[in-house]
């Protein structure tokens, strides 16, 4: 079992503006999977002024957890290291809950295919054991 925190993350993930960033990475297989956190604070900027009186994670933010969780799976993998991962796409994106202040994300990613410079993987996140998002990953590696 591998797990890093956040200073750990930040390492791997550079570019990620902190406040943003997963808090912890519980698991993770290089190149098969990675199983992560986030504590959605009510301090949060994406909070401020978003959705007055019924503070909501905005959905893009839910699928970047995600997607922070996936790059950090191919980003551990020997020929990555060191390299950054972008998005290269999403689909089949479902939300099925809204994320608040409070709530702790779970956030489980497969990579089902790496072909060159591109991952290709699904992603899941819960809140208490509940989904409210799913979808269809890719990534590209520069």
């Amino acid at each position: 079992m591998h797990s890093l925190d956040v200073v750990e993350i930040q390492k791997i993930l550079p570019h990620r503006y902190p406040m943003l960033l997963i808090d912890r990475v519980l698991d993770y297989v290089p190149g098969e999977k990675a199983i992560a956190k986030k504590n959605v604070s009510v301090n949060e900027a994406f909070f401020q002024g978003h959705f007055p009186g019924n503070p909501v994670m905005p959905g893009v933010l839910i699928v970047e957890a995600m997607a922070q969780a996936g790059a950090i799976a191919l980003l551990t993998m020997d020929g990555f290291k060191g390299k950054t991962a972008y998005f290269g796409g999403v689909n089949k994106v479902k939300f099925r809950q809204m994320v608040k202040p409070g709530d702790t994300l779970r956030l489980e990613v497969t990579l089902d295919k790496i072909r060159g410079n591109a991952g290709l993987g699904h992603g899941t996140a819960y809140v208490e054991d509940k989904k409210v998002c799913s979808g269809d990953l890719t990534f590209m590696i520069g």
